[in-house]
């Protein structure tokens, strides 16, 4: 019997996923004889019965392509917006897997939207995720497929930078995508030959960077590359948010618990323009000029690299294999450089941080980079 399988992209875009949606999609109509339909735009097309037909024409050409031919949204299943109010459409999102004679439903995306697969196939349906992030932070796997292309505009940009840095003798303050973890930062920070890396993992103590860049200047090096995640903290602004989490946590009555609360979100406020204040601090503490870069967007945007497109089209094919395997409820990883089906219990839920032992940060510190602490 034909297995009839649906595709989706949820969450934000990325490099690498319409060679993903190829990759599933020519491997489980050509290899295996399946019948292949794209919802669009994520969830939301599937509550609303949005189909494409995902066969060979639709699939053709678009490996090298950014972005999704999909479309997507973060909207969640059972917090979506319609009518002005936010409703559980899970049912809807049953019925509609149900009408379309699905034997699977593959979805792609971060881990929000490893949260929502999960949610899913706890409801009785057959889900299989694929892991997509410029973030790298999908736990259970060594790497998303997106990472590769954003780390590559990311270290472009800091190559760029530095011809001007040096000519205007100043400190260049390039800021790089990722909120919580700082894969992205610290890998185009050591390719791009950044003076100081500062990721969320790591909380900052502004004279420690200050004094970096001084010493450069005492060498005769007028000029400095600080390249710093979006979720980057000083010490003392992790300090704080720590003692609101603890006093939200220990309140005894509501009072307490609101002034907790509103202090947490003055802090979170703080965090959108941290980049541009540290910018400040330095200028005024090494008596430098201080530029600000943020590259923003431009990271997701784009051709994905040859690295992206093969591990997007080794994911993808893998998936067509589990399905052809009735193997359900997992997110195909890559790990020690083969594909894996790992359970959605162990993925959903969990982020992963970059290890303060991980190679990356040992050569960092080994070639002098200044880690901020």
């Amino acid at each position: 019997m034909t297995k009839h399988i649906g595709v989706l992209t949820a969450g934000g875009d990325s490099p690498g996923l319409n060679a993903a949606i190829r990759g599933v999609g020519k491997a489980a109509e050509g290899y295996y004889g399946m019948e292949v339909i794209g919802f669009r735009d994520g969830f939301r097309g599937l509550v609303e019965n949005r189909t494409i037909r995902l066969s060979g024409d639709s699939l053709s050409g678009i490996l090298t392509l950014g972005g999704t031919i999909l479309g997507t949204s973060r909207d969640k299943p059972h917090k979506m917006m319609v009518g002005g109010k936010v409703h559980d459409m899970t049912d809807a999102i049953i019925e509609n897997y149900h009408s379309n004679h699905l034997d699977a439903l593959v979805c792609l995306g971060g881990g929000g939207t490893q949260k929502n697969a999960l949610r899913l196939a706890q409801q009785g349906l057959n889900i299989i995720t694929l892991p997509k992030t410029i973030d790298n932070d999908v736990a259970m796997t060594d790497f998303t497929f997106g990472f590769d292309t954003a780390m590559n505009i990311a270290t472009d940009a800091i190559d760029r930078l530095h011809s001007t840095a040096h000519s205007h003798h100043r400190i260049i303050v390039v800021e790089i995508m990722g909120h919580r973890t700082g894969w992205l930062t610290l890998g185009s920070g050591i390719a791009g030959g950044a003076d100081v890396i500062l990721i969320p993992e790591i909380p900052y103590d502004v004279k420690s960077v200050s004094e970096a860049i001084r010493n450069r200047v005492r060498k005769g090096k007028g000029f400095s590359i600080v390249a710093v995640a979006e979720g980057a903290v000083s010490q003392a602004h992790a300090a704080a948010k720590q003692q609101a989490m603890g006093l939200r946590e220990s309140a005894m009555d509501k009072v307490e618990k609101q002034k907790a609360k509103d202090e947490l979100a003055a802090l979170h406020a703080l965090e959108g323009e941290h980049t541009i204040h540290l910018a400040h601090e330095l200028e005024e503490l090494t008596g430098l000029e201080a530029r600000v870069s943020i590259l923003g967007h431009l990271q997701r945007g784009g051709t994905p690299s040859a690295a992206d497109r093969v591990l997007a089209t080794r994911l993808g094919s893998a998936c067509a294999d589990y399905i052809a395997q009735d193997i359900y409820g997992v997110m195909v990883a890559c790990r020690a450089g083969r594909t894996e089906a790992v359970p959605l219990e162990q993925v959903a839920g969990q982020r992963k941080e970059v290890p303060l032992d991980h190679p990356w940060i040992k050569a960092a510190r080994r070639v002098g980079t200044n880690l901020g602490d």
